[in-house]
């Protein structure tokens, strides 16, 4: 793909894949990372109203604390590769998943400046880890990209999936104290696993390659002069958009066509869990074929149709969710696929992630509270519906632009 960016290039030759024993380190460390990227911010919804009663929370405050996990993502997004190539990405990870751990503590004591406090930890912390890990995924893995991908999708997806699921019936069971608790444990692992990898990754390994990273700038990728990495970070973008809007607003959608709230949330449950598998199939698809445009292609189609099924026949809303469960289940392992595919070396690849999650998740941490506004104004979800459906369209054009093969700095 063409780029404005000017870095010299050379040819590198790939290093040989590590043993098992050299591997499996790096891959318990992508596991445990993996599954403290989601769990902090979707455990806390479910027990939101016990928080409020408990805690004496306002609306405006209990919107504030939903909203700002996903505003950390995109604020600390930024810092994160600069971090990186000052103390090395496991120094980093490490330091990120203390953060998180020190998040789900403190948020337990029983204050509404601790629950915000440990919020925006927590949120920093994984916001550093997101950004990161596509880097890691690459180094440590240049030949499965796909698997590695999948495998830490699926685990996102799985443990964010769990921790919403148990939050009430842990809450019921010890208080919501416990619930937010248990997630401590898989935190402490993680921070002193990434610690010991830190200790031991000395000297700095040389950059990986591989069959799908046969090309590397040696001054360094500028990505905001990359109309490509502007392509997949626009794409990034507008899929959070769409999947934290509707997580978001679904269960009010389907109360208001009729249905009760108790199959409302049914359906959204259903939807989020459709894209468990499908964070693992679509990522080693999109590996396995050099071009992704077709992928997106599809997946777009797919939230396109169930959003307009939802429109003209609300009455068939289980087809519809489904649809748009697997389209969003798909959408999101697929951009960050794409992300690592377009990446030539680990570092283009954090700085690419860190430009493309800051802009995703502010616009997504926004997303949900405009169609919210739009839906005040229009007295109903005919027009925040059919904007969902127009985003489809820029979605469909970037996306054509970062599925095609190449990489971001390559001329």
């Amino acid at each position: 793909m063409p780029s404005s960016t000017t870095s010299r290039r050379t040819r590198t030759t790939p290093v040989p894949r590590s043993g098992r024993r050299a591997d499996a380190l790096p891959l318990v460390g992508l596991i445990l990372l993996a599954l403290n990227l989601r769990a902090a911010i979707t455990g806390i919804p479910p027990v939101l109203p016990t928080l409020q009663s408990d805690l004496h929370l306002t609306g405006t405050q209990a919107g504030v604390l939903t909203t700002l996990p996903v505003l950390c993502l995109g604020v600390f997004a930024p810092v994160a590769p600069a971090l990186a190539r000052r103390t090395g990405t496991e120094t980093v990870l490490a330091a990120a998943l203390a953060l998180i751990l020190a998040g789900v503590l403190i948020r337990t004591l029983p204050t509404q400046a601790a629950l915000f406090a440990g919020t925006l930890l927590a949120g920093a912390g994984i916001a550093l880890g997101n950004v990161l890990m596509p880097a890691v995924v690459k180094r440590d893995f240049p030949d499965r990209i796909g698997t590695m991908t999948g495998l830490a999708m699926t685990l996102m997806a799985a443990t964010g999936a769990l921790a919403a699921g148990l939050a009430v019936p842990l809450t019921a069971a010890g208080g919501w104290r416990t619930a937010l608790t248990v997630w401590a444990a898989p935190a402490l692992a993680a921070a002193t696993t990434w610690s010991l990898l830190a200790v031991r990754r000395t000297p700095p390994r040389p950059p990986a390659t591989g069959p799908l990273t046969t090309v590397r700038t040696t001054t360094g990728t500028s990505v905001l002069r990359s109309p490509l990495a502007w392509a997949v970070s626009a794409l990034l973008g507008i899929v959070s958009l769409g999947f934290y809007v509707l997580v978001a607003w679904t269960p009010q959608i389907m109360r208001d066509e009729g249905y009760p709230a108790a199959e409302a949330g049914a359906m959204t449950s259903v939807m989020l869990t459709i894209g468990i598998p499908l964070g693992l199939a679509v990522p080693v698809t999109a590996a396995r074929v050099t071009d992704q445009r077709p992928l997106v292609a599809g997946v777009i189609a797919l939230k396109a149709a169930g959003l307009t099924g939802i429109l003209l026949a609300p009455q068939q809303a289980w087809v519809w969710t489904g649809v748009l469960g697997a389209a969003i289940g798909a959408a999101f392992p697929l951009a960050m696929t794409i992300l690592s595919l377009r990446s030539p070396d680990p570092a283009t690849a954090a700085r690419l992630s860190a430009m493309a999650q800051t802009g995703g998740y502010l616009l997504a941490g926004c997303g949900p509270a405009a169609i919210g506004i739009l839906h005040t104004l229009t007295g109903g979800w005919h027009a925040p519906i059919l904007l969902l459906i127009a985003c489809t369209v820029p979605e469909l054009l970037v996306g054509l632009v970062a599925g095609r093969s190449g990489f971001v700095g390559a001329r």
